[in-house]
């Protein structure tokens, strides 16, 4: 479970809601009792419902959830039924809506890419990296875990990944062998993942013994032909894929017979649609 503070609950409210809803107040409905339904239009792999929970619990809004994260719904399922004063429930319509849209929209499209990768790698995992949409990793990480990613690293400080930019700020950047020793030295706890830019760079990578060798935006064909010198020749190393995995691509990278994809895409994919219904009592 990815912790959700109430100072992230309060601030989704906040931007949409923060001096109340005009047109109901004008209207007089401040005192009505009324009724709310959350229904996914597409169906799919949805996400972010503890999360509108708490939102909607925040207004005095009683709801009931009829599903979970992670859950695979029929399209015009609904999700969330929920009651209060009708002002009320107009005040938490859109903020809710948008966060059960915007999650499900990721938490869809990495179940979409779990599945074509489980198919040809039924141990494989989906990473997605920590390159979220500004202000939105609480919400990203939940849906990614939601739809059966794993988290690649959430911030630069979780795991250790040497990067060109950190070489060629070294004495000699094509040292390999001494920068893996000097990383498995200062930090003996953690895994040495490191990124490689070309075939060439993968191979020193491996003859330097690297844990896990992260292949940045490599042909295919390349991908295949470093899997198989890692199996044939029994290597410490593991590689990974990174860079231009997403729905189109994963089914040719799945097939290379590396079992770990790296990506960002599902923080990208288009929202799913939620219809909203509000009645008065």
């Amino acid at each position: 479970m990815i912790y959700i503070p109430d100072a992230l609950i309060d601030q989704l409210l906040l931007d949409d809601i923060q001096y109340g809803d005009l047109t109901s107040r004008t209207l007089g409905l401040d005192h009505q009792q009324g009724s709310m339904t959350f229904t996914s239009k597409l169906g799919g792999c949805i996400s972010g419902l503890a999360i509108a929970q708490r939102m909607l619990s925040k207004l005095g809004i009683t709801s009931e959830c009829h599903c979970r994260d992670g859950d695979i719904v029929e399209p015009q399922s609904c999700v969330i039924s929920a009651s209060g004063s009708v002002e009320a429930l107009h005040q938490g319509w859109k903020a809710v809506q948008n966060v059960l849209e915007w999650c499900g929209g990721v938490s869809h499209y990495t179940y979409q890419m779990v599945t074509l990768l489980k198919k040809y790698q039924p141990n494989g995992q989906l990473a997605c990296t920590r390159k979220t949409i500004p202000n939105t990793k609480p919400l990203a990480l939940t849906a990614i875990l939601a739809g059966g990613g794993i988290i690649h690293r959430a911030g630069s400080a979780e795991t250790v990944l040497l990067f060109t930019n950190h070489r060629n700020c070294l004495a000699d950047p094509h040292d390999w062998q001494a920068h893996i020793h000097t990383l498995r030295t200062a930090a003996p706890e953690k895994q040495i993942i490191v990124e490689a830019d070309d075939y060439d760079q993968a191979l020193l990578a491996i003859d330097a013994k690297a844990d896990i060798v992260q292949l940045d935006k490599l042909p295919a064909e390349q991908i295949q032909q470093l899997q198989r010198k890692v199996v044939d020749t029994q290597s410490h190393s593991r590689l990974s894929i990174a860079g231009g995995v997403n729905l189109q691509t994963i089914e040719r990278f799945a097939q290379t017979g590396v079992p770990l994809l790296v990506t960002s895409a599902p923080y990208y994919a288009n929202p799913r649609d939620i219809k909203v219904q509000i009645f008065k009592s």
